[in-house]
């Protein structure tokens, strides 16, 4: 089966842009890393990829008049490196509606925290706070709800009584790391032979 072209796409430093480019190396991986697309021109994960051999483009958002337009731009970009499957790695943007139905099924997110809990930000701080027993992450299909689609993967960490945000977001990220490459594989897997990306459709 042909590989499926792949685009990571960040904001900051991209480790888990890191932990998918390792895993891609593998001859079993589904998928080459096509494109690693940042909406901020000085994030760190840009020059990591770089100095990784992938192909980077910096497209920043505040360019754009609103988010429609940064979408319209952002979905060129892919369309014209025939990209088929999204990865969002700390992309700290919401897409738009159109965006997402554009590339539906397609789009890959890896949130920190054990959804349906804390969607949005500060979930580490929020599960403190609340006093729960675990955190964790969970890999999944993005939809138009904010941090919502079908659970690809979860894991699970204990918060420690000392746990501190950036203590917990430590251990949390180590699992996103392990996480993350497999279950974005196993989806790639299941959209079967490699389709064309949605200009070609």
């Amino acid at each position: 089966m042909p590989e499926a072209r792949l685009a990571i796409l960040i904001s900051g430093r991209g480790s888990n842009m890191v932990a998918l480019a390792n895993a891609a190396r593998a001859p079993d991986f589904p998928a080459d890393i096509a494109l690693v697309l940042s909406n901020k021109a000085d994030a760190q994960g840009l020059e990591t990829a770089a100095a990784m051999g992938l192909e980077t483009l910096a497209l920043p958002h505040r360019g754009f008049a609103n988010r429609e337009a940064f979408d319209t731009a952002l979905s060129a970009e892919l369309k014209a490196r025939h990209i088929d499957v999204i990865a969002l790695a700390g992309f700290m943007r919401i897409l738009t509606p159109g965006f997402i139905r554009q590339w539906e099924g397609r789009i890959v997110n890896i949130h920190p925290s054990l959804l349906p809990k804390y969607q949005g930000l500060d979930t580490h701080a929020r599960a403190i706070a609340a006093g729960d027993r675990e955190a964790g992450c969970t890999v999944h299909v993005v939809t138009e709800r904010l941090d919502d689609g079908p659970v690809l993967a979860q894991a699970r960490v204990p918060i420690a009584p000392d746990d501190t945000e950036a203590t917990l977001a430590a251990r949390v990220l180590a699992q996103e790391h392990r996480i993350y490459p497999a279950a974005l594989a196993a989806h790639i897997r299941s959209l079967g032979p490699k389709q064309a990306c949605p200009d070609q459709r």
